[in-house]
């Protein structure tokens, strides 16, 4: 269960910096110096890497059997500029909570 945290946070941390790529640096030089080529290329690669977080929410959902409204709270985080970096707090804490779960022999998971 940890393995799928530990790559939605990997993801994460791509896609949100894909996502402030694009609206931080791409989408200005568009607007203010009329070269729309940096929205192409930064568009196309943050549009495969939310793909990517879609896909890792859901492996992780299942995973750690979340709810609707976790997964929902989940995939809004990848809505809101610097959303990922917040989730990644509460994705880094529950890690930490499941190998100290598994260094004290429980097999219990957060979720």
């Amino acid at each position: 269960m940890v393995h799928s945290l530990s790559f939605l946070r990997g993801v994460g941390l791509l896609e949100g910096v894909s996502f402030l790529l694009l609206l931080g640096v791409a989408m200005p030089v568009k607007y203010l110096a009329g070269e729309p080529r940096l929205v192409e290329i930064i568009g196309m690669a943050h549009g495969v890497l939310f793909v990517l977080y879609v896909i890792a929410v859901m492996i992780a959902a299942v995973a750690r059997s979340w709810s609707i409204r976790r997964i929902f709270e989940e995939l809004l985080g990848s809505f809101i500029p610097a959303g990922t970096f917040v989730l990644d707090r509460r994705w880094a804490r529950e890690i930490r909570e499941d190998r100290a779960n598994a260094a004290a022999g429980t097999t219990e998971a957060a979720s």
